[in-house]
């Protein structure tokens, strides 16, 4: 079986995708992937087939990817919820296709098209990493679904990369992605952070570490982390929200302190929080005091254990859901639906 897999060019749409495309090429299957080129390295590392659908950087339109599908022929397309031109494309080509989520069912009115409502394919199946427990429930009741454990991402450097617990103190992970981090933002959280008995680590992401100035002794800042093997010895993880930090951190168990920008991360901050499993600062609530005093509460040892039962629960939910190469053993089904 052939399989194209498609997502828009960035981390937080890409990564989620990877874990299934290995599983399908470790299945014997073959694999390609169309993305813009940003991504191409991870990708290419796996032995996925990168490659650039027409004149397509970050966003794919149907046009785009018409000209791979009569040049690949694939059985099936896995297209992620970002690139609804590619999932539009493979039905205009009469080719099955799969939807693949990177988190909740996304909120209208953040610049995404919604997949359930396009007018083309909102009829096919969505591949769902989110636990039913925190999945829209509109999404829950209306969709065809096929849960996939979210399995964290951090690249193929990270393979190399140390996950030693650095202090004997409590490990807080702070991060704001790759989009949405500002010095001033990364700046207010770090002090709040650095007065607390704990060791913080910080990826700076898109802002430049030179920006953040001196930190104390007990903060670590780099450029960017190891998040898959940092996250299963942090006790707190303080971050913008994104779907990929959101599971990562329920995935171990970690309670979380967002610090919602835009985009999906409101939502996920909403969700998090309703189950008990996280607090959240809005951007003007936000200052050091603020976090130091939240992140306190999370810390174990203070009265966090209640968030710490919380997101244990959801990650044993996750734990339970069916892995990637599970499903992967299942997608030839999907391929005969036409």
């Amino acid at each position: 079986m052939r399989v194209l897999f498609a997502s828009l060019a960035s981390v937080g749409h890409t990564y989620p995708l990877i874990p299934l495309a290995i599983a399908v090429r470790d299945a014997g299957h073959e694999v390609h992937f169309a993305a813009g080129e940003a991504v191409h390295e991870p990708l290419a590392a796996h032995g996925l087939r990168p490659f650039r659908p027409a004149d397509s950087f970050y966003e794919m339109y149907a046009e785009d990817l018409a000209p791979e599908l009569d040049r690949l022929q694939p059985d099936l397309v896995v297209s992620e919820w970002g690139v609804p031109g590619a999932a539009v494309a493979a039905v205009r080509a009469g080719i099955p296709g799969i939807w693949h989520g990177f988190g909740r069912m996304i909120p209208a009115g953040i610049g995404l098209e919604l997949p359930t409502r396009n007018s083309e394919a909102a009829g096919r199946p969505h591949l769902d990493i989110c636990p039913p427990s925190l999945q829209d429930k509109d999404f829950l009741a209306s969709a065809d679904r096929i849960e996939l454990r979210p399995v964290p991402y951090s690249g193929p450097a990270a393979a190399s990369g140390s996950s030693r617990r650095p202090s004997s103190r409590p490990l807080i992970y702070l991060t704001l992605g790759t989009a949405f981090g500002t010095p001033e933002l990364l700046t207010a959280a770090i002090a709040g952070l650095a007065g607390l008995d704990a060791f913080v680590v910080v990826a700076a992401g898109r802002v430049p570490v030179e920006q953040l100035g001196d930190v104390p002794d007990n903060v670590m800042v780099q450029s960017w982390v190891a998040q898959a093997n940092l996250l299963p010895n942090v006790d707190v993880v303080v971050h913008h929200g994104g779907s990929g930090t959101t599971l990562g951190a329920l995935s171990v168990g970690a309670p979380q302190l967002f610090l919602p920008q835009g985009a999906d991360q409101f939502a996920n901050a909403d969700a998090v929080t309703a189950a008990g499993a996280g607090l959240r600062l809005l951007p003007d609530e936000l200052s050091p005091d603020a976090v130091a005093e939240h992140v306190r509460q999370l810390l174990p040892g203070h009265r966090g254990g209640g968030y710490r039962d919380a997101a244990r629960t959801i990650a044993e939910e996750i734990a339970r859901m069916p892995a990637p190469a599970e499903v992967a053993r299942h997608l030839p089904e999907y391929a005969e639906r036409r």
